[in-house]
């Protein structure tokens, strides 16, 4: 089949399927994956109503996209905006109930289905769609193309990987690319892939998650956990994934043979996976304790597992040693830039491939250092803790690099002006 007429067959055959969602929804609901009482907002019902005024939409797939556009949040409320942020996942609703500011609220994502779309459009009326890093939903792009609503992809991003799998499809692609009013890539290599494709205005302008504010921490929280803690070295597995905490536990034990009161914090990247991470570690024969079931951390705990949502900002600020997840089992790294910003020393494995550009300046300038394997984890985290100077030295480095590297907000905004201004004369 031709690539040119992917695109009518994906829209029939997402129309095709529409009257199947709410089955669809009601399985991935008993699996925690939809709010159930939320569920209509996937079908484009709307929760809440507009509220009078411009506003823009700003669209996120999960936490870290949504979490990325808070800058750009920001500066549109400040502006006069009211702001409409959609994701997909339970997780990243209910962080950003805790982190949207005033003027801003949340809604689930319909799915990509023409009926849900355009029953979400008719209600929200939104003036400016903002798209986060490479989410290119076919009708919904579509759909507000076609109500004449400026469309802007921020922080795009295209990996090697998903341009050769696009490349195949460039009738389709060149088409969607075309809806898009203006592409503002990370770097240079993703705005280049991006006008391979068929993007007609593309800018490099930075990555916005090195503007994002570093996660809250309840002060009162914080304080208790530090506390029960004391003076003993602690370090944090951060977004880890199935394997590594198996890692992280084996990385435990060689640097107790001399730190004898060393304690693991490990916070995973799906909180759910508490218990069984719990289980784990007593088979290992190590003593651990819940958050989510109000465990204290006391003498005898050598593993304590932040498995709760919203408190990874929490956990960070326990400790200045950091270990980013899925680098050493699981490929792609998680988001490093959050305790960088809280001035840590972060260590990571060789999976670091959806954040390449971030742990290569990170890297460079000895905000952190690479390990190959658990050995080599547990040989950095003991030079760590027995080398003060090399521990501030790096923790120094890495808040200095992610504070360098902003700006991509102000860039965004700069660009988005014609947009605005287009409105307020429209208006009078």
């Amino acid at each position: 089949m031709s690539s040119a007429v992917l695109l009518p067959v994906y829209r029939a055959a997402a129309s095709g399927l529409a009257p199947f969602s709410g089955l669809f929804l009601w399985r991935r609901g008993r699996k925690g994956k939809e709010d159930l009482k939320r569920i209509e907002e996937r079908r484009g019902v709307a929760g809440l109503p507009r509220p009078e005024g411009r506003l823009a939409w700003l669209h996120g797939a999960s936490v870290g996209e949504g979490l990325a556009l808070l800058p750009v949040v920001e500066r549109l409320t400040g502006k006069g905006f009211h702001v409409l942020v959609t994701t997909g996942t339970v997780t990243s609703a209910r962080i950003l109930a805790q982190r949207l500011p005033a003027g801003a609220t949340h809604q689930f994502a319909p799915l990509d289905a023409p009926a849900f779309i355009a029953r979400f459009l008719d209600h929200w009326r939104p003036d400016l769609f903002i798209l986060a890093e490479s989410e290119i939903w076919p009708n919904t792009i579509c759909a507000v193309q076609e109500r004449g609503i400026p469309i802007t992809l921020v922080n795009a991003r295209l990996s090697p990987r998903s341009f050769g799998r696009w490349r195949r499809f460039p009738g389709f692609i060149s088409t969607l690319l075309g809806k898009i009013d203006l592409c503002l890539a990370q770097s240079q290599d993703d705005a280049a892939r991006l006008l391979q494709l068929g993007a007609p205005r593309v800018d490099a302008i930075g990555n916005l998650k090195y503007d994002v504010e570093p996660p809250p921490a309840d002060p009162a929280r914080l304080d208790e956990l530090a506390r029960q803690i004391g003076p003993r070295p602690v370090w944090i597995a951060a977004s880890t994934h199935p394997g590594e905490e198996a890692l992280a536990f084996r990385a435990h034990k060689a640097v107790a043979a001399r730190f004898p009161n060393l304690l693991t914090v490990l916070a995973p990247r799906h909180p759910h996976r508490g218990p069984e991470i719990a289980a784990e570690a007593q088979a290992a024969g190590l003593q651990a304790a819940l958050r989510s079931r109000g465990e204290p951390i006391t003498r005898a705990t050598q593993v304590y597992i932040g498995d709760t949502i919203g408190e990874l900002g929490l956990f960070y600020r326990l400790s200045s040693v950091i270990f980013m997840g899925k680098s050493l089992a699981g490929h792609g790294g998680q988001n490093p830039i959050e305790p960088a910003k809280l001035g840590s020393a972060i260590l990571h494995g060789p999976h670091i491939g959806n954040f390449i550009d971030v742990y290569g300046a990170l890297d460079s300038h000895g905000g952190a250092v690479a390990v190959k394997d658990v050995d080599a984890l547990a040989t950095q985290l003991e030079a760590l803790f027995t080398d003060a100077l090399f521990l501030r030295r790096t923790a120094e480095a890495s808040r200095r690099v992610v504070s360098e590297l902003g700006g991509a907000a102000d860039k965004i905004m700069l660009a988005l002006e014609h947009y605005i201004a287009h409105m307020i004369v429209s208006r009078q």
